[in-house]
């Protein structure tokens, strides 16, 4: 059986603490994205959460990334948080029409609801999944596990999968992480996401804090398990996961047999002033 392919990287490549770790010391926060395509081949941006992206942007994303990398964006929070998937026609073809124009480079849009998004609003989840265009591909996340128990779990795997949507899997404290083991074989799409987050109260982003060995073996497993029934996954690490996201993309990177470049090669490029 042939194994989906994976692509692991960051949340987000703009942070200052990644100097001298990451990127090497004296580097311009905005030649940051030019370095980091360097070592990663795909990268989640949060800042689509906030506000649609101009088009200047998504023509500088589109150009500073080599052949083979990849973006994924939020939805706004006008649609998730504020409209809570209601009324949202208009500002969601206005998304999808301006992220199109990264063209192969756009990987995936992920639908991050609020904690207090609950299966209460499985009405607003029913109408708004069938309003995402077929040519794009989506993945959700919930933050309350309501929404992946019992029969409210079965019936939203299911309506998730008949709009061709993809499950978030997440390594948080909203999600029991024998629970996404469970999910991994449930796949709803033939493309999984994955996020792993953390504390909110870490702050030094600059190295690795926390030892996540344990976690690093089950989510191990969980890959196994959805490289044999996926084409594609796409994964990212925050920095609150273990303080230091390069550095953790990396290490799993490495548990999963995939090359890796050492942040340390950046040194040796030549200069980009």
């Amino acid at each position: 059986m042939s194994h989906g392919e994976v692509h692991i990287g960051t949340q987000g490549w703009n942070y200052d603490d990644w100097l001298g770790s990451f990127y090497p010391r004296g580097t311009r926060a905005a030649d940051y994205l030019d370095l980091y395509v360097k070592v990663f081949d795909t990268v989640e941006i949060d800042s689509s959460f906030y506000a649609i992206p101009s088009e200047a942007s998504i023509q500088s994303w589109y150009k500073r990334a080599p052949t083979g990398f990849t973006y994924s964006l939020k939805l706004p929070q006008e649609i998730t948080h504020h409209n809570r998937l209601q009324n949202s026609e208009e500002v969601l073809a206005r998304f999808c029409e301006r992220v199109r124009d990264l063209q192969e480079k756009l990987a995936l849009i992920l639908i991050q609801m609020p904690p207090d998004f609950s299966p209460r609003s499985l009405p607003a989840l029913e109408k708004f999944l069938p309003l995402l265009p077929k040519d794009l591909r989506f993945a959700i996340e919930f933050r309350d596990q309501h929404w992946l128990q019992d029969d409210v779990g079965e019936y939203v795997l299911e309506i998730l999968r008949s709009n061709q949507t993809a499950l978030a899997l997440i390594d948080s404290k909203w999600l029991v992480r024998e629970r996404m083991l469970e999910l991994a074989e449930l796949p709803t799409a033939d493309f999984a996401y994955v996020r792993w987050l953390g504390p909110q109260e870490m702050t030094d982003y600059s190295r690795i804090q926390i030892n996540r060995d344990r976690e690093f073996e089950l989510w191990q497993q969980i890959f196994q398990k959805l490289q044999q029934q996926v084409s594609a996954v796409y994964a990212y690490f925050n920095n609150h996961y273990q303080g230091h996201s390069p550095g953790s993309a990396n290490l799993f990177k490495r548990l999963l047999g995939q090359p890796i470049v050492e942040p340390s090669t950046l040194e040796d490029q030549p200069s980009l002033f």
